[in-house]
């Protein structure tokens, strides 16, 4: 089978969560891109976003790109519950065990030690839910981590981002396929009402008014909702889709036990050089949490936020059509890694 993949497996073991359960046989899908260097310090982790798998990121991985695999070693871990990692669809029919950040974390932190004998990772870069694994990664390994670039996430699930959550479970959970607590067959419907919901979302104002999706080659809005939105996640499990939610929801980096809970320590523990990316229009990763994170990393080598002036939401962080937006990623990431 691994003839027939363009990606790897990491057997994790039974891994002890923070849940207090055991996951018995965990397993990490991963790919790289590029050569790691004999002093390995040109190791780039770029975490997994809500429902991608790394066949949807590595888009923004090239030689002209915002990550240069000719020059990095670049590292993609696929997030749990994504179809590829251990996720309800290829574990079993049984309960799938609560996950969290810190969770997923102490999995790629593993891999990268165990695997490879990476013991310093020049940047962590991440979109949304990788966003919030490069904060997450900055906290736990601060000795570890030399930059971070969060792309439109935070270092906590704010509470009007977990009411957002809210309504796509509501969305999708509606659907009759959802019984006792799972998925027994595909929501169709549901799978479109959460595409419904998602579109409102991530999208801005300002993209709407200006009918920016127009660019884009989509005849009206209703061409736009139905091509773009009505099946965008109706390529992935439900239940995995589920999964992921509840890991996005619990996000807290000072969840744990080195913290305690403390979210202002939490903060002041990170050493590395941080780039925060907000969205400028991003409806549910705000500018203000950055804004609040700022003042807290005190120990930061360097602490700099710079939104992305666009109007395309929060999809201004995964610009794979939008050249404006691709260049000033590029040239933000391109400045963080002079440092």
């Amino acid at each position: 089978m691994a003839g027939q993949r363009d990606y790897e497996i990491f057997e994790a073991g039974d891994v002890a969560l923070q849940s207090g359960a055991f996951f018995p046989a965990m397993k990490l899908a991963y790919q790289t891109y590029g050569t790691l260097s004999p002093a390995e310090d040109n190791v780039i982790l770029y975490p997994t976003s809500f429902s991608a798998q790394h066949f949807d990121t590595e888009w923004l991985i090239g030689p002209d790109g915002v990550l240069d695999p000719t020059r990095y070693f670049i590292i993609i871990p696929n997030l749990f519950g994504n179809g590829l990692s251990s996720s309800p669809s290829n574990s079993g029919n049984g309960p799938f065990p609560q996950l969290t950040y810190h969770d997923t974390i102490a999995v790629q932190h593993q891999l990268l030690t165990e695997r490879f004998g990476i013991t310093r990772l020049a940047l962590v870069y991440g979109w949304s839910m990788g966003g919030m694994q490069a904060y997450h990664w900055a906290a736990l390994h601060p000795d570890m981590v030399e930059r971070a670039a969060v792309v439109c996430g935070s270092a906590r699930c704010a509470p009007y981002n977990h009411v957002f959550l809210e309504s796509v479970k509501a969305a999708l959970t509606g659907d009759p396929a959802f019984r006792d607590g799972r998925f027994v067959e595909r929501p169709v419907a549901g799978y479109r009402a959460m595409g419904r919901v998602y579109a409102g979302w991530a999208m801005s104002h300002g993209f709407y008014r200006d009918e920016i999706w127009r660019e884009a080659g989509f005849t009206s809005l209703e061409d736009y909702l139905v091509r773009a939105w009505d099946a965008a996640f109706a390529r992935r499990d439900a239940n995995d889709l589920l999964a992921q939610v509840g890991i996005w929801q619990r996000g807290d980096i000072s969840a744990c036990a080195a913290y305690d809970g403390d979210f202002d320590r939490a903060l002041a523990a990170i050493k590395a050089h941080m780039l925060l990316m907000p969205g400028a229009t991003d409806r549910y990763f705000d500018v203000r949490d950055n804004e609040d994170e700022l003042g807290k990393l005190v120990n930061a080598k360097s602490a700099v936020l710079h939104p992305i002036p666009s109007l395309h939401g929060h999809r201004a962080g995964n610009p794979v059509n939008n050249r404006h937006d691709k260049a000033f990623l590029k040239a933000e990431i391109a400045a963080l890694l002079s440092k």
